[in-house]
């Protein structure tokens, strides 16, 4: 009796410590995706928000002016091809520092301690840093280039050009992430049982063969957490896109972070600022969805 009454009274405790966190949750989270979702339904501008009334009901119509005008494909290609191509990059290279920094060599304490500077430098920051970089007439980046190919590319304005701008940003983007997608490695190569690597070294299985057979699998739920992060933080990029380029040239960097502010305060049109933020969402969800999905059934054969 005395034992089922402990844990009672441990159940009530551990609920009342969730009271907090719940209420948090509900009133800063649930609550405003309810809200912008109903108003995402609404016609709600300027008159709205001076006057305070609610917005009045038009159905779909946000959502098909949205997608006639093209503003949500063409929101979504840019906010796909960014994420893809960041995580892709931000992987291999964070794993190849990892794989380098797991070494126990002199000053190694040290070269983990300032890789994460780019990671603690401010996002508007980061994004200041990498248009003077990228500056196309007194800029290093045009420097280095113009230095390797000995003078033949002199005039390149990467976030100037709608085809490059994008990569200018996945760029800049790589620099802030790395560190962090590599500390996150590291730590799970730390967890990678010596034992077994060694074991399979007597047995004859090379570097490769023991990195894809042993290191990746006990490394499977570090990688999924940490992809699954970056994933996130870059569908709602804004920061270094808006510092960047604003969205341009041209449209050509305009994902659906852009396209909501754009919508919602320059246009001063909530209703289908809150129709992107809804498809956006939705998105996400997806392709977060599937990834964990995917790496569920990688993980079952």
């Amino acid at each position: 009796m005395k034992k089922g009454s402990q844990k009672l009274s441990d159940n009530a405790y551990s609920f009342v410590l969730t009271i907090p966190a719940v209420v948090l949750t509900v009133s800063f989270i649930v609550v405003p995706i309810i809200q912008s979702i109903i108003m995402s339904f609404e016609k709600y501008g300027v008159k709205n928000i001076i006057s305070g009334k609610k917005g009045t009901w038009n159905n779909f119509r946000n959502y098909t002016k949205l997608f006639e005008t093209g503003q949500i494909p063409e929101a979504a290609w840019h906010t796909i091809v960014f994420v893809i191509f960041v995580i892709i990059f931000q992987f291999i290279l964070g794993m190849a520092l990892a794989l380098i920094l797991n070494r126990d060599f002199k000053g190694s304490r040290f070269v983990r301690s300032i890789m994460m500077t780019p990671w603690v430098v401010p996002t508007v920051i980061s994004g200041l840093i990498w248009m003077w970089l990228f500056q196309p007439q007194y800029g290093f980046v045009k420097y280095l280039i113009s230095f390797v190919t000995n003078g033949r590319v002199n005039d390149l304005a990467i976030l100037n050009n709608p085809s490059t701008a994008l990569g200018g940003i996945a760029v800049a983007a790589l620099w802030k992430q790395i560190p962090l997608m590599t500390l996150l490695l590291l730590a799970g190569l730390q967890n990678v049982p010596s034992d077994i690597l060694e074991a399979a070294t007597i047995d004859g299985a090379g570097p490769v063969k023991r990195f894809f057979s042993i290191t990746i699998p006990f490394m499977a739920p570090v990688i999924k957490i940490a992809v699954s992060m970056e994933i996130i933080e870059n569908f709602k990029q804004f920061p270094l896109f808006w510092t960047m380029t604003g969205g341009g040239p041209n449209g050509s960097t305009t994902n659906f972070a852009i396209l909501s502010y754009r919508e919602a305060f320059v246009s001063m049109n909530l209703g289908s600022g809150a129709a992107v933020t809804t498809i956006w969402m939705i998105l996400m969800i997806i392709v977060v969805g599937s990834y964990q999905k995917a790496f569920i059934v990688q993980d079952m054969s």
